[in-house]
């Protein structure tokens, strides 16, 4: 495939600071995201690859299509650059002898973010994502190198907001999911306003739009998609992969939280071969945590989005094939086969066949008990804090609600960014649901209060979104007391005011704020099994310790971390249990081979 030469404004031989290349904070990390390969071992990677020849003037793969896998330039020298759709381009890095050319979409076989362009004629090596697979688990030095460029590379993209471009309401739900799902999924992306940004006019250019089309996304392919919902944004990006009907998995796996993942790790390390769904990103509840400081082997600590990422790129190191977004609807045994098994039915009418199922589908964000919550959500009503939604707190008087750990480790992120929170429990103190460290540094966070004995009754807005909420706290109007009993604190700068209409010994109080946080637990996620014929308890979470201890009563379909009845709702304690499963997957497998 040939192609014009890049349009950029400089010479081959200009530097890169020369070009539009934005400042990246990785730039002293450049000598691990494009490390030259010794001679050794490009001997050592020919045993997975196969030798291909570009002309100068050929593009080696293209933005928005799937390249052949990771090419090693054995001769020549190649451009990497990215472009958007108002024709800017943006020089990455250039490749020359020894160098290798991919980054994390060739490792799991998706559409490239960039444009690899052959300046001279190139010999290269392809090692398809498959080969590339194995030669990182066979030849662990180099696999290492290989995983942290490709890994550093992402964050790359990701900082430079290569990729797709989301343009609308910088402030609107719909956009701000969107957002979310993307920087979740470790996916690049750049947001224009629409309001305030001077190159909406040029994107929009041409374009007939009305308010119904925003956001508007232009995706790295060419195609533009108007009000696009995580589902069809993900399959015309490519995200959503297609399953052979004939296959059958050894192994799947409903849920990418920590126990998920984890199963998912040590099943196909192990040689199981491994399918992974999700229906929004990995991480689950742990990956709203924007910082966990009790987790073995990190004292200083991780955001659960961090330690999810990881976890996934490990899980796509040894080969497990995974589909997020990908929702599964039920599950069913396979009468076709005589060797048994299970049907997943997909919401497309896909059908995934699989040997055993891990159900790691967690609990889904509980939700609040007033009326006309759901119009508030993305505008001012939250159930994460990560980066995006820190941006929209910014330099305001916010209010959260819950009095967990995952609802401390919030307080603290959000601290930094907020100019006052008020921290509403329904209980007497945090002493009975949060980790003493967590208490310790809310105690010292000078724009934080705490106040106890709080249930939300209301919530009020405008046509900017959530507008003010109505609490009832305990005690009279004029008590205070509540919020005394933790250390002392600045008290936020909200409209309170008690409000008629209370029973005895309460107040009902109105409080002004823009952005309401919801950490007030979760439900199991278990509806895809209503026709499984699973055992549930009484509060919905599946029981287990039938003939293995992670077993169902349903022979064959283990349940792992939060959505097990009696697990311990702590990130170690699930993937704990997701290693735990693998040993007794084999077991049973070795079961049925042997009473085949």
């Amino acid at each position: 495939m040939s192609a014009s030469p890049p349009n950029l404004s400089a010479s081959p031989d200009a530097p890169a600071a020369e070009l539009d290349t934005p400042y990246s904070s990785l730039e002293h990390r450049q000598h691990q995201m494009f490390p030259k390969l010794s001679a050794a071992e490009i001997a050592s990677l020919r045993r997975f690859a196969t030798p291909k020849r570009f002309a100068a003037g050929e593009l080696v793969f293209e933005t928005g299509q799937v390249a052949p896998g990771l090419f090693v330039l054995l001769k020549g020298r190649v451009r990497i650059c990215s472009r958007d759709r108002l024709g800017r381009q943006t020089l990455v890095t250039e490749h020359e002898d020894g160098h290798f050319m991919a980054e994390m979409a060739q490792l799991a076989g998706k559409p490239a973010l960039i444009d690899g362009f052959a300046l001279t004629d190139c010999d290269t090596l392809v090692v398809t994502p498959e080969r590339l697979r194995a030669l990182i688990v066979a030849d662990a030095q180099l696999g290492e190198h290989i995983m942290r460029a490709l890994i550093l590379r992402r964050l790359g993209l990701i900082e430079q907001g290569l990729g797709p471009i989301i343009v609308g309401d910088a402030g609107d739900a719909h956009l701000v999911s969107l957002q979310g799902f993307l920087r979740r999924n470790a996916y690049p992306a750049s947001i224009v306003d629409a309001r305030t940004d001077a190159d909406a006019v040029r994107l929009l250019s041409g374009l007939t739009t009305g308010p119904a089309d925003f956001p508007l996304v232009f995706c790295p392919d060419g195609s533009v998609l108007r009000a696009p919902d995580e589902a069809q944004l993900a399959t015309r990006l490519g995200l959503v992969p297609t399953f052979e009907r004939s296959h059958v998995y050894d192994v799947a796996i409903v849920g990418a939280g920590p126990a998920g993942l984890a199963a998912a790790v040590y099943a196909a390390s192990e040689g199981l071969s491994v399918v992974v769904f999700d229906r929004r990103s990995p991480g689950g509840q742990a990956g709203a945590s924007a910082r966990i400081e009790n987790y073995l082997g990190f004292p200083t600590g991780i955001s659960g989005q961090a330690l999810a990422a990881r976890a996934f790129q490990q899980t796509l190191k040894f080969g497990a094939h995974v589909a997020i977004p990908g929702c599964v609807v039920d599950v069913h045994r396979d009468v076709a086969r005589a060797s048994g098994g299970f049907v997943l039915g997909l919401p497309d009418g896909q059908c995934v066949r699989a040997h055993t199922v891990v159900a790691a589908s967690g609990a889904a964000y509980r939700k609040p008990a007033v009326p006309g919550f759901e119009r508030f959500e993305g505008r001012g009503l939250y159930y994460w804090a990560s980066p995006i939604e820190a941006r929209l707190a910014k330099g305001q008087d916010i209010v959260l609600i819950g009095g967990g750990n995952s609802a401390g480790q919030a307080v603290v992120y959000l601290a930094g960014f907020a100019r006052s929170i008020r921290m509403l429990i329904r209980g007497k103190d945090l002493r009975a649901s949060m980790s003493r460290y967590l208490i310790d540094r809310i105690a010292a966070l000078p724009n934080v209060s705490v106040c106890t004995g709080c249930v939300l009754d209301a919530l009020e807005g405008d046509e900017c979104g959530l507008a003010q909420i109505h609490i009832v706290r305990d005690g009279p109007a004029d008590e205070t007391a509540a919020e005394a009993r933790v250390e002392p604190r600045v008290e936020p700068r909200t409209e309170a005011q008690a409000l008629p209409g209370c029973a005895e010994g309460k107040t009902r109080e109105a409080i002004a704020t823009r952005h309401l946080f919801l950490f007030i637990g979760a439900d199991p996620k278990t509806d895809w099994l209503s026709t499984s014929g699973v055992q549930l308890d009484s509060r919905g979470f599946v029981v287990t310790g039938h003939r293995y201890p992670l077993e169902t009563n349903v022979r064959g379909l283990f349940a792992v971390g939060d959505v097990r009845s009696e697990s311990a709702k702590r990130v170690a304690a699930a993937v704990g249990d997701g290693a735990a499963v693998v040993a007794q997957i084999h077991a049973y497998l070795a079961d049925i081979k042997a009473h085949a």
